[in-house]
Parts: structure tokens; sequence; C-alpha cells
């Protein structure tokens, strides 16, 4: 059976955009995305994150420190009743300073490889999937990965998703 999966953006979706977010401490989620996440996972959605990290290619942080904070979230999303199935993340930015990331790659959204990437390694049901980003370039990656954008732009995520799937 296929499965049905929202994919968020990460940094203005889930959690609010601090230029280059890594660091535990200065997460701050967005109102009523745990909750999201939890209403989701209880409506039978696979939950992904794909997100644009050009913090690495720049050089102010690793992958392995971005990763942390993404067990963090996952294991927060875990305690509030919800499941990330996956972060998808692309280092990549052809202008960095980190010479094995500074390079053109098919992953960087507005293209649409880390959603393909989810999409090819899950059984997902494309017509019954979205995402929600906060800039026009996220809903230009699911569109053209075949699966349905949304933009969110500020207020609780919970109440937006309530909208898209009541």
């Amino acid at each position: 059976m296929k499965h049905k999966a929202v994919f968020f953006d990460r940094d203005g979706v889930l959690n609010v955009d601090k230029a280059y977010l890594y660091k535990i401490d200065e997460l701050e989620w967005i109102d009523g995305a745990l909750e999201a996440i939890a209403y989701l996972t209880r409506s039978g959605y696979f939950v992904f994150v794909v997100t644009n990290q050009s913090g690495i290619a720049r050089g102010y942080y690793t992958v392995a420190e971005m990763e942390k904070l993404h067990r963090y979230m996952a294991d927060t999303a875990l305690d509030s009743g919800g499941k990330i199935e996956k972060f998808y993340y692309c280092p990549h930015l052809p202008e960095g300073s980190v010479a094995e990331y500074a390079v053109d790659c098919a992953c960087r959204k507005p293209k649409p490889g880390l959603i393909l990437q989810a999409l090819a390694e899950y059984d997902i049901d494309a017509d019954k999937s979205f995402l929600i980003g906060d800039k026009k370039r996220d809903v230009e990656a699911a569109e053209a990965a075949g699966i349905k954008g949304y933009l969110f732009e500020k207020g609780n995520l919970l109440d937006f998703i309530k909208t898209i799937i009541s």
C-alpha cells in the first residue's frame, strides 16, 4: 500500500527561522508545529523534512552538528506524539567555502532532488502527498517533484494543516 506523506521545509515552517540554525538551545518551534506533526502521524501521514542547509557549505557548522539538531527535533516530535520519518537536507552551495559542498547539485531547492529521493526510498502516493514551505522555492520544488505545495507564511501550523486536510 502506498503511503501519503507531508514534506515540511524546516526553517520558517517547523522552527523559527534563525540564520543558520544548528544549536539545540537556539531552536524555537513554530506555534502548532509539534501538534501538527502529531496530528499528521495520527492521520496516517509519513512526515518528512526537506531542507536546504547551505551553512554547511559556508563552513558555519558541520553535518554532524546539524544531524544532532535533527535527532533532537525528531525526539521532541516523538515525545509530543508525532514521528518525523526522515530528514533530507542539501548541504550544497556552488559558492560555498567548503570545497566538497561547493557544487551545483540536484537537491538544492527549488530543484526537486530531496523530494524525489524520499519518493524513491519510500512507497509514497504523490497524489495524496504535499509539501509546506515558507518560500516560493519550496513550492516550486514540490511541483517539480509532482506533489502539491503550500506556502505557509505565518500563524499556527496545526491550524494551517487543518485547512488543507480538513
